[in-house]
């Protein structure tokens, strides 16, 4: 068994995306710090794939047309399918598991990300039995979900996310899929607030990635002099 990782990204120039920091910072800015965020996210991903030759990482993508998947290199893309965030996250979870025999799901906006939790993910995908694994982010939902069951998207779209208690009632829901496996929490980064909380927690890795060394000085700069 192997285990399939897929970053959920949208595409700049074709979706609004980050909608309440470019409401703090401008949408310049906020496109900016996601494309180098989602860079971050991936060269967490490309290293770990590196070490561990188990996982293999995707762009999961928002948008259908080809012009925006060609905006993603690197890795393959997968389309997210259609529907609510729920529908969406069940239909690449499908894939992966159908593919890999495990399925982990990432967002584009902790790049805070240490390789030691991917890795730790991976390892326990595989694992004998149903397993699942989640990393809490500390807005109440989550920075990563992995399992190697396929849930039905039903149950995935009966989840309200973007609340306090998304994570729990995720957990909920998908009881019966397997034991869980929880990482560290970690912020995601939707207003400007939140940036604060990232730096820190960047700050407490055990080693960054030049990519997020880089994208630590620039949010640093750019945004004291956005102020």
């Amino acid at each position: 068994m192997s285990v399939g990782l897929a970053i959920f990204v949208k595409t700049p120039g074709y979706s609004a995306l980050k909608t309440r920091l470019a409401a703090d910072c401008g949408q310049d800015w906020a496109t900016a710090w996601y494309q180098r965020a989602a860079h971050c996210v991936a060269a967490v991903a490309r290293n770990c794939a590196q070490t561990t030759q188990r996982i293999t990482p995707y762009w999961a993508v928002a948008e259908p047309d080809d012009a925006a998947h060609h905006q993603w290199p690197d890795f393959t893309t997968l389309n997210q399918g259609e529907g609510d965030l729920g529908a969406r996250m069940a239909y690449v979870h499908h894939q992966l598991v159908q593919k890999h025999g495990a399925g982990l799901l990432i967002g584009a906006d902790a790049p805070q990300l240490c390789r030691n939790w991917l890795e730790q993910a991976g390892t326990w995908l595989t694992l004998e039995g149903a397993r699942q694994v989640i990393g809490p982010a500390s807005d109440g939902g989550f920075w990563l979900y992995g399992g190697n069951r396929s849930a039905p998207s039903t149950l995935w779209q009966s989840v309200p996310y973007s609340q306090a208690d998304t994570g729990a009632r995720f957990r909920h829901a998908l009881a019966a899929y397997g034991e869980w496996l929880t990482l560290p929490d970690l912020t995601d980064v939707d207003t400007s607030a939140d940036l604060t909380a990232m730096r820190a927690e960047m700050h407490k890795l055990p080693a960054m990635l030049p990519a997020q060394r880089a994208l630590l000085r620039w949010t640093q700069h750019s945004h004291e002099s956005n102020a």
